[in-house]
């Protein structure tokens, strides 16, 4: 694929990988993903915006052939799938110098051993000049890094924004208006990746809110030529309260268990409460970390293995506990052999999210009328407090 024109002086020269499906070893890709570089030329001075992941420098050197010269390489962020080929760019453009944040250059130097001659940093409102355009530095710590930045072109409105906004979608369209499955891309990506740093985000928000970009072009997926529906939908996921929904994430093995979650979920859908429900045995993580963006209530059901939860509904409350959604109540139901603290376990891996945990439902063995009895009673808790905290 050759480059393309987002605009008269920015050129798209990143590489699509349409078939990865692990994204550093952890998060699913269903889609694939691309990694983003963007080439912006004035009348004076040329700048690359990011390179690409080391397995796909070649597709970046490609695009560069007919570039007989870089004055600025700038690196928003210093994670190796958006640094890694800058030592091989570097060492094709020897006269370039290599902007980043001050948070950055050490990690550069340590991760890509880039020499720190080579590296200068930029301020937060710094300007570099290309002439007839104009590169200005924003800061947006945490997003996701703590050395994150972004780049506008201003006379163009271009925000290069590096990881916020970003999907991992791999798609032959440049802008999202012509791709399909961007916004539940991005929502997905907001959920693995943003949500933890929801505080900062909300600063980051404000300054982008204030450039009024024309275009936002991130590190993944394709470019937004309409920037105000991801701007309004990054608010809505980091600002807006929980909504009317439960994640009910559960793993049975032999069957009792999902006898309390069937009569749960039946009883949360009946009384008109959300529900999404999650097999852990089966689920994609994505799905699940997309779900937790708006649930007011987290349910996990589990068995109890030796004193404990199972290992799936452990590492599904590990990593709820990691995002920090906005969810504020806490359920466990499940069942046991002989005793166990299956409930406790769970409450402890969720403790960073300070939620209100819930009397939990635990039975010997199948669940008798009573256990099932108490289950109506949770779902009927579950359905007044959020109608008391107004979850829409």
């Amino acid at each position: 694929m050759k480059p393309r024109a987002l605009t008269p002086s920015v050129l798209a020269v990143g590489a699509v990988d349409w078939d990865n499906r692990l994204f550093d070893s952890l998060i699913p890709l269903p889609d694939g993903t691309s990694y983003n570089s963007y080439l912006v030329r004035g009348s004076e001075a040329t700048v690359l915006v990011d390179a690409v992941e080391p397995g796909m420098k070649d597709v970046l050197l490609g695009k560069l052939a007919e570039v007989p010269r870089l004055d600025h390489v700038v690196s928003l962020h210093a994670e190796q799938d958006h640094s890694g080929s800058l030592p091989d760019v570097l060492a094709r453009y020897p006269g370039a110098d290599l902007l980043c944040s001050v948070k950055a250059k050490d990690m550069l130097v340590d991760l890509l051993r880039i020499s720190p001659e080579r590296i200068r940093t930029v301020g937060d409102g710094e300007e570099l000049s290309l002439g007839d355009r104009t590169m200005r530095f924003v800061a947006t710590p945490w997003a996701h890094w703590p050395e994150t930045m972004s780049a506008f072109l201003v006379e163009e409105g271009v925000l290069f924004s590096c990881d916020l906004f970003g999907s991992h979608l791999a798609t032959g369209s440049l802008f999202a208006e012509e791709a399909e499955g961007v916004r539940e891309a991005a929502k997905r990506y907001y959920a693995e990746i943003m949500m933890p740093f929801a505080k900062p985000l909300r600063r980051s928000l404000a300054k982008v809110r204030d450039l009024a970009p024309r275009i936002i072009a991130p590190s993944h997926g394709p470019v937004f030529g309409d920037p105000e529906w991801i701007l309004s939908a990054y608010e809505d996921w980091i600002s807006s309260p929980p909504r009317n929904r439960a994640v009910v994430a559960y793993v049975s093995m032999h069957g009792s268990t999902r006898l309390l979650v069937d009569r749960l979920v039946d009883g949360l859908a009946a009384r008109g409460v959300g529900v999404h429900r999650f097999d852990l045995t089966a689920t994609d993580l994505g799905k699940l970390a997309m779900a937790l963006v708006d649930a007011g209530t987290l349910v996990f059901g589990t068995p109890t293995v030796l004193g404990g939860p199972h290992p799936h509904a452990m590492q599904a409350a590990y990593l709820a506990n990691l995002l920090k959604p906005k969810a504020e109540h806490l359920a466990v139901v499940g069942s046991y052999g002989w005793k166990g603290r299956a409930a406790e376990k769970i409450g402890e891996a969720l403790g960073g999210l300070h939620l209100t945990v819930l009397d939990p439902v635990l039975c010997r063995g199948l669940p008798a009328e009573e256990d099932l009895a108490a289950v109506d009673r949770l779902a009927a808790r579950i359905d007044a407090l959020h109608r008391e905290k107004g979850f829409g």
